[in-house]
């Protein structure tokens, strides 16, 4: 069997060397298959840390929730007003949360807080984007203990 000789590096019909090109398009293709990765393990990594901050804001909002309906019902029950106490706990209970953020209000006999935490990035400060947010929110309804809801 007769086999056609490789190419010889050498001049080619316009003067200029030959080269093999193959190894060129495999460096591209990895060199884009690892910007994809890169980009993929950011918005895992970054998601998760959003994800992470939405679950620390709701958690807050829900403990000052509690507080504030727990207190406001102490308080209506020995003839006081309800909404001072239920303000009181829950801006409390806020005040010891780190990194979260948040605001109280009562209103009709329902406490409603809303809470907002931030997490640092990994990947997408890279981009200029150095925290994400998290929210949440809750709200318990003041019901003195002993009394049909």
């Amino acid at each position: 069997m007769n086999r056609p000789e490789p190419p010889v590096p050498g001049p080619g019909p316009a003067g200029r060397l030959r080269r093999d090109e193959r190894g060129q398009s495999i460096s591209v293709f990895v060199l884009l298959v690892m910007a994809a990765l890169f980009l993929v393990a950011g918005l895992v990594i970054d998601g998760g840390q959003k994800v992470t901050a939405a679950g620390l804001a709701e958690a807050a909002a829900a403990g000052a929730s509690r507080a504030a309906g727990n207190a406001a019902a102490t308080q209506q029950l020995g003839g006081a007003d309800p909404a001072a106490a239920a303000l009181l706990a829950a801006r409390a209970y806020l005040a010891g949360q780190p990194g979260v953020q948040g605001s109280v209000a009562v209103s009709d006999g329902v406490v409603t807080v809303t809470t907002s935490a931030t997490a640092e990035t990994v990947f997408l400060s890279v981009l200029g984007l150095d925290t994400v947010t998290g929210t949440g929110s809750a709200q318990a309804d003041v019901v003195a203990t002993g009394r049909p809801r």
